[in-house]
């Protein structure tokens, strides 16, 4: 076997909906031969895009992150618009509960004073009106929010295979079930080793997720993140009431947990009436994403179901099906996401673009942007100085 099979302009390590991204807006350009290498199958449950919805929202308290996601909307209008197929739905994005306390979903005082200035609209409500509205029960009086009609949920395998399409139609070469073992940067480009060849290519974007820092630590820096396999508990509900929204609860953190929950009404793509919680727990960390089980543990399904039965009077609190996702967030929680190339981290790290950790899966079509920009041309429009890649300290990296 020679040294290497092959040549590439540009490899994306990762096939989920980040690294697909990349290489269609890569591939589009014409012209340069892209090449995905991912760990397992294509359209996988085993990372952080199981399950089939996420949240999709406008707002952020961020004002930064706030104008990112204003200019991820026409890239979503423009993924619908190639595939023929709706991918976001506008059930509308409630947040309610404390009005100041601060998670990594962000703040609803600030957020609102945000959309404020972003001239973005929503509705207040209080908690009574909360209740009278979407048939929530015994919230706490002091307890407000907002409706933002905007917001609602991504379809996830829609989306996946949208851009698994698009960056095969436009040339990229897409190789499942091959594991990269080590990311070699230098000043004339990058050597990527697989379990089965080793390649050469001008530039590399990373976009594995939990096992980025796999990678990483052969340079000597990991990216400082908590690691957490998140509860996903499905129930029947006793009245399927239309024009539910998705509805994020903000509220003090326990001794015990974060004691952040969230719900999906039924997904308008789906014919299913079944609904969808979870928790955002902080707790419990794993030390690697492969001690993930896919099963979720006992405690964290059972907050989530005496949450559903003390407010969700509509929502049978019965579990119909339990699954988890792996969810990847930076410790510093300023930061939001790692996105960047990592020259700041190893010798020829400026051919190296990371793109992993956070609440990402609304930013697809930009981020794929981003990542080619930052590859083939080295620069990007888009404000992402907050997510950078930079030496030990403060900023989130530790050597």
């Amino acid at each position: 076997m020679s040294d290497y099979n092959q040549h590439y302009d540009l490899i994306v390590i990762g096939g989920g909906p980040i690294g697909l991204s990349t290489a269609w807006q890569a591939a589009r350009r014409g012209g340069r031969k892209v090449l995905v290498l991912e760990r397992y199958g294509f359209m996988n449950e085993r990372g952080g895009t199981s399950g089939a919805e996420r949240h999709w929202r406008l707002q952020y308290t961020e004002r930064d992150i706030f104008a990112l996601t204003l200019e991820a909307l026409p890239m979503w209008r423009e993924l619908e618009s190639l595939t023929g197929r709706k991918l976001l739905h506008e059930v509308g994005s409630l947040w309610f509960g404390d009005t100041e306390v601060k998670t990594n979903e962000g703040q609803i005082s600030g957020t609102a004073r945000a959309m404020d200035e972003m001239d973005v609209p929503y509705e207040w409500l209080t908690a009574a009106e909360i209740e009278r509205r979407y048939g929530f029960t015994s919230l706490p009086g002091h307890y407000e929010g907002f409706l933002q009609r905007d917001g609602g949920a991504i379809d996830v395998r829609g989306t996946i295979g949208a851009v698994f399409q698009l960056s095969q139609q436009h040339g990229a070469v897409l190789r499942g079930n091959e594991r990269v073992l080590e990311v070699n940067p230098d000043s004339g480009g990058v050597t990527v080793r697989t379990e089965e060849r080793t390649y050469r290519s001008d530039k590399v974007v990373i976009t594995n997720g939990a096992h980025a820092n796999d990678l990483l630590g052969a340079w000597g820096s990991k990216l400082d993140v908590g690691l957490y396999e998140l509860p996903l508990v499905t129930l029947n509900q006793r009245r399927a009431d239309p024009g539910r929204p998705f509805w994020f609860a903000f509220q003090q953190p326990t001794d015990e947990d974060t004691n952040l929950f969230y719900g999906f009404p039924p997904n308008p793509w789906s014919a299913s009436d079944d609904i969808r919680l979870g928790p955002v727990f902080e707790v419990d960390a794993l030390n690697h994403a492969d001690e993930a089980k896919g099963i979720p543990a006992a405690r964290p399904v059972e907050r989530v179901t005496d949450w559903a039965t003390a407010h969700m009077p509509w929502a049978d609190p019965r579990p119909t099906e339990l699954s988890t996702c792996l969810a990847m967030l930076p410790k510093d929680p300023a930061r939001q996401f790692f996105l960047g190339d990592a020259g700041a981290l190893v010798n020829g790290g400026e051919n190296v673009v990371v793109s992993v950790a956070g609440w990402g899966f609304k930013f697809t079509p930009l981020w794929g942007k981003i990542c080619a920009d930052l590859a083939l041309d080295g620069t990007t429009a888009y404000d992402i100085g907050r997510h950078a890649l930079t030496p030990a300290g403060p900023s989130g990296i530790v050597a």
